[in-house]
């Protein structure tokens, strides 16, 4: 399996404004807070990135006492991580063997980020061993598996090879965390639209969506030319869109 290196991206990340948009307060940590209360939590959001969804979390519960940490594979993305959000504890470190104790975290969020473990397998044995009893995983990633028509794997066909590779089914998620001793749900959400393609060329031009990295220099270049074509001709073009998301929580029994 081909891994994003993260270090060549971390200067773009941040450009693409989607990922910001779409980081909303999480009612599903709102909603384990009401349903336990206590005087303070372990929080861990693993593969933190740049800290987008910290942030928002941080000032979205500053109320609370609530220990917050963050865990990435990349120096250069928790750099920025750092430099946007204060009073969390980052860590340099792989899901497969983090740097914590047994059953410290009360609650831990992995934002589309599983499809970039190598050992799977072994992030679930470490996120059970690390989660205290009754603790919460959240899962949160795009379902590839429901979106076959999405707009890059239009412009870009063998992004949908490398993300089979890449992307556990909902099924195999369910399958393992079960197999774990987790209580598990799994939500999907599925929409259809058409988009703008002009609203897309940005993040393609900065190659900072992940699957762009992994696809050869040639059939990338292609396919931006395909979208700068499609534009010249029809600055407005639009195409027909599949999205699809998964949402996982998992309790540990």
């Amino acid at each position: 399996m081909k891994v994003t290196d993260y270090s060549k991206v971390a200067k773009v990340y941040d450009s693409n404004q989607f990922r910001f948009d779409e980081v909303k307060v999480d009612t599903d940590l709102e909603a384990y807070i009401q349903n336990d209360p206590k005087s303070s939590y372990n929080f861990l959001d693993l593969a933190c990135g740049t800290g987008i969804y910290l942030n928002r979390q941080y000032n979205s519960f500053k109320e609370l006492n609530i220990n917050w940490h963050g865990l990435d594979a990349s120096q250069a993305m928790l750099n920025k991580a750092k430099d946007k959000v204060e009073k969390v504890t980052f860590e340099k470190g792989f899901a497969e063997s983090m740097p914590y104790e047994d059953e410290y975290f009360d609650v831990i969020t992995n934002n589309y980020a599983l499809h970039h473990f190598v050992g799977k397998e072994k992030a679930l044995d470490e996120i059970h061993r690390v989660l205290k009893k009754d603790g919460v995983y959240k899962l949160h990633n795009i379902n590839i598996y429901g979106m076959k028509n999405w707009w890059v794997y239009h412009y870009f066909p063998s992004a949908l090879l490398e993300d089979y590779k890449r992307f556990w089914s909902k099924e195999v998620i369910f399958r393992e965390l079960s197999q774990r001793g987790f209580n598990v749900r799994i939500d999907c959400k599925y929409q259809m639209e058409n988009i703008k393609i002009a609203d897309y060329l940005a993040p393609v031009e900065n190659r900072d969506i992940s699957v762009l990295t992994l696809i050869d220099d040639e059939e990338y270049n292609q396919g931006l030319y395909r979208m700068k074509q499609d534009l010249e001709k029809s600055p407005n073009k639009k195409v027909t869109n599949d999205f699809s998301e998964l949402i996982c929580i998992a309790q540990k029994n």
